[in-house]
């Protein structure tokens, strides 16, 4: 009976403490919905990464900012893939120089084995297959660029420390991250993506076929209706539309990069069920149950962004307008939950996790990947539009 009543306790304190949190944090965030200039909203998500680079002491980006605090440490998974978007920008300014900075920090603090570690930046660092994919998008887009044998160097180790990894079956089960569940890491199929485009980059033919094996392995698993199950960093039965968007993007690439149509076929299976049940208004369940059912009340952005540079991407390998249109809708959602008039350098421009901003997926926190894919989303928009 005394444990009993400890638990209620604790509970009713811990529902007390998010209150108050969600009281007095939240309304430092707070986005004008009738402000929806597309470059303006490309522009300060832009200009909060660079504010996320300078941050710290390192080259990295951080990870992010809690609402009311300052910036935190930089996160090697997450600069890995803006690298690849500041390269895909540099057109723009000094886009092209910070990219080649993430790059050179990545490879500084790359692991023995030529993996690269999982959470934030840290003294004990563990390996993970995820973030070591991410990191190969970057590498590789630099490797394209500039032809660097620097980055060709630590690409190499880094896809031989996965292809090590790797099952026979194509899946990894050794080398996750430990901050991750480990029964749910189908989404590793975006890891494959960036084993495949070092393949295709190095000419390495072993590289592009142990990312195909993962594709095949992660098409295996798909239902019907497109849903995927073992897809989530915390809950594999109700998956976040993070991890299912990274899935999609995953196959789309390497069915791009390899003329694999199934592959993309199978993104777009997924892509359509996410158009089917998004509102009106652009809101997209965060989390979804088997049956494509909401299992959440809030809107994951992250996910949201996500799935529109998917629907673009299929927009310019179909030409189908429902996906053009699609994109139009859920960007017009991102921006009017997008603070771009903040007084606080640190929130202006950058996009929370959820929306409410206190929902599940980074709760009261603008996330330095959330915002890396309105860039995206902004940036694809603006090139389907032409």
């Amino acid at each position: 009976m005394v444990d009993f009543a400890g638990k209620v306790k604790r509970r009713l304190g811990w529902l007390w403490n998010r209150t108050r949190q969600r009281v007095q944090l939240a309304p430092l965030y707070s986005p004008d919905a009738n402000d929806l200039d597309p470059r303006s909203h490309l522009r300060e998500a832009i200009e909060w990464l660079r504010r996320a680079q300078d941050a710290g002491t390192d080259r990295g980006v951080s990870y992010g900012v809690l609402f009311g605090q300052d910036f935190d440490v930089s996160y090697p998974e997450t600069t890995g893939y803006i690298c690849r978007t500041f390269v895909e920008l540099a057109d723009e300014d000094d886009l092209l120089e910070r990219a080649v900075a993430m790059a050179d920090w990545e490879i500084a603090i790359q692991m023995p084995e030529g993996a690269v570690m999982g959470g934030k930046l840290n003294t004990q660092p563990t390996p993970a297959v995820f973030n070591t994919g991410m990191v190969l998008l970057g590498w590789s887009a630099l490797i394209q660029r500039t032809g660097e044998g620097r980055f060709k160097e630590a690409a190499r180790r880094a896809a031989d420390w996965l292809i090590s990894m790797q099952e026979p079956d194509g899946r990894w089960i050794r080398g996750n991250s430990m901050f991750a569940a480990q029964e749910g890491t189908l989404y590793n199929v975006k890891a494959a993506w960036g084993l495949c485009e070092a393949g295709v980059t190095l000419g390495e033919e072993s590289y592009v076929q142990a990312a195909l094996r993962n594709a095949e392995y992660c098409l295996s698993r798909q239902s019907p209706n497109g849903w995927l199950p073992d897809c989530c960093l915390s809950d594999p039965s109700a998956p976040l539309l993070h991890t299912l968007a990274y899935t999609m993007q995953g196959l789309i690439g390497i069915g791009k990069v390899t003329s694999r149509d199934h592959l993309i076929t199978g993104a777009r299976l997924l892509a359509d069920a996410q158009l089917r049940i998004m509102r009106a208004d652009g809101f997209i369940p965060g989390r979804q149950y088997s049956d494509l059912s909401p299992a959440a009340n809030w809107c994951c952005l992250t996910g949201s962004a996500q799935t529109s540079t998917v629907w673009s991407e299929l927009y310019l390998l179909t030409r189908d307008e429902k996906y053009r249109a699609a994109v139009h809708t859920v960007n017009r959602y991102l921006m009017a939950r997008h603070d771009i008039r903040n007084q606080d350098h640190r929130l202006r421009g950058g996009v929370a996790g959820s929306w409410p901003v206190w929902g599940e997926y980074g709760r009261l926190q603008i996330l330095n990947w959330s915002t890396k894919y309105l860039v995206d989303a902004l940036a694809l928009e603006a090139r389907i539009s032409k």
